[in-house]
Formats: structure tokens, sequence, C-alpha cells
């Protein structure tokens, strides 16, 4: 890592409380909520425990999200940003610079090691009271696409976020979404489960049966705030789920996990590139069956 100093003024700065808190949950990730730069909208995502290729030694590394909305294909948005954590005793920024070319298909940049795990829980420098800040600064952005609009570079005050990772834990809700008329649905474009609740929230399930804008010759599969709850939504959600789609023959049920994502509605939270539409469509895989297949949701959301 290097020193930032003064010239570092991150677009976003992002509090996480009670470290210790987010190890414990065994999340291998934590995404911060959206924050805005120069007409796109980017999140920061935090691998508490990430390791190189090779290496036995668990890092805290970073990487910076864009949302796929404003992306179509032919655009590219290149985009040179610092990755950062507060140095609390020599009252700057540490971290490293790094660049990335995010597109339709793209959308996050590699994650970049910042410090080892270890390290950063013994230092009295970036970890006080079991508080550590991270932060990133975008300085530059090229965006090429069909219509070839230039992007210009809008500094404004920096975005500031918090993490409370409570001690108390998370408050589970399950939901099975069971379609007996899926090859039927196959047909659509789009098809949604009927509305349940969990943690005091109104939820739907969203499904591409043939893949979404951003998915591979696969089934894209994501979770939806209902929105007459996003109209009502007070406070970030912090959310952790599983996302299964079961496999009726054989027990073998795809499973997928999210990290802890921060998550404000106006946008699902799933995979583009679920479940390979091949796989989905093999008898033998048990995912479909007659015309049946089914959904399992396993969602926890902090207290």
């Amino acid at each position: 890592m290097q020193d930032f100093g003064k010239t570092h003024v991150p677009d976003l700065e992002w509090r996480i409380h009670d470290f210790s808190s987010l190890l414990e949950t065994g999340a291998k990730s934590a995404t911060s909520a959206t924050f805005h730069c120069s007409g796109y909208n980017w999140h920061l995502q935090v691998i508490p425990m990430h390791k190189e290729t090779g290496s036995e030694t668990p890092y805290v590394a970073l990487h910076l999200m864009t949302s796929q909305e404003r992306m179509v294909p032919g655009h590219t948005v290149h985009v040179v940003f610092e990755l950062s954590i507060y140095n609390h005793s020599k009252g700057m920024y540490c971290g490293c610079k790094a660049g990335c070319n995010f597109d339709f298909k793209n959308a996050h940049s590699k994650e970049n090691c910042l410090i080892p795990l270890q390290e950063l829980l013994n230092s009295s420098a970036f970890l006080v009271d079991d508080n550590c800040v991270f932060a990133v600064e975008i300085l530059k952005i090229d965006a090429s696409s069909p219509k070839k609009k230039a992007v210009v570079l809008q500094k404004k005050a920096t975005t500031v976020q918090n993490l409370f990772v409570q001690r108390k834990g998370f408050v589970k809700g399950t939901y099975t979404w069971t379609m007996n008329n899926f090859l039927e649905l196959d047909l659509k474009y789009f098809v949604r489960s009927p509305t349940f609740e969990a943690g005091g929230q109104k939820w739907y399930i969203g499904m591409y049966p043939r893949g979404d804008l951003y998915s591979t010759d696969c089934l894209s599969l994501y979770l939806y705030l209902d929105a007459w709850d996003e109209i009502r939504l007070e406070s970030k959600k912090v959310v952790v789920m599983t996302l299964s789609i079961l496999d009726q023959k054989n027990g073998k049920h795809l499973t997928v996990t999210s990290g802890l994502w921060v998550f404000t509605g106006g946008h699902g939270l799933g995979w583009a590139d679920f479940l390979r539409l091949s796989q989905l469509k093999d008898p033998s895989g048990g995912y479909v069956v007659g015309s049946s297949c089914i959904v399992k949701l396993d969602v926890y959301l902090m207290a």
C-alpha cells in the first residue's frame, strides 16, 4: 500500500462498525449501498478473507462494481480509481491505484489486496474500536459507446455510508416457489413469484427463464423488494441470501449464496448466470420434472 496524502478525496467513504462481527457472520464479502459519480451508479465491495492463487494468507481486498442498467452492447467504460483504507495514526488514506474496463458483461474490477487480515486485526492504526474505514476515489472515466458521448468527471462532496454489523444477528426468512407450469413460463421473458414477507418487508423472486440481457445462455434469478415496500423503506436493509433450484430426482440442489449486501431496493439482488440452460433442461438433472420447477430462498436480514 502507498500513502495517498491529502490529494486523495474519496467519492465514497464506507465505515464498517464491528468488523470482527462481519468475520463472525462468515460472509465472503460485504457490498456497500449505491453511490453516484458522473452519471453512473457504483458499489464498493470488501472481501475480508481473500486469498490470491497459490497463497494461504488471507487479505482484506476491495473491488469497485458498477450497476449494469446503463450498460448496453458496445458500451465500454474505462475507469481509473484509488481503493484505500484509512490510517488513523497518520490521518490519511493508504491503498492502491487500479483501472478497469467495465462493459455489458463485466460489472466489477479485479480484487485488489490491501492488507493481510491478521495485520489489520492487530493494528491500532487501521482498526479503532473494532471499526475501520474503506474508500474509493474515481479519478478518470472514459466512455466509448454507440452514441460516443464524453463523460465529464463531476467531483462533489464525499458520500459517507455506515455499516453496523450487529452482534445480535439476523432474522431468517424462507420461501419456496413451486412452479407446476414451468414449461409454459419458459416461453416468457420474465416471471415473478407471488409476494411474500420476510423480516418485516415484502419481497418476490424474479426469474428470466431464458436469461436476461446480461446472461450467457443461462437462467437468471434475483430477489426483489416489492414495489410498495420500496416506497415505505426508511432504512437500508443488510441482506445475506441463498437461492436454490431443487433437484427433484437426485437431491443435488444447485445453491448459490450471496455475500453481505446493503440492499436499498430499486434493483434485484442475484445472478444473471445462475444456471446454464443446458443443465436446466437436462432430464437427468432433476431441475425440471414434467413441468415442475422449484426455487427455494433462504434470506437473512440484519435485525
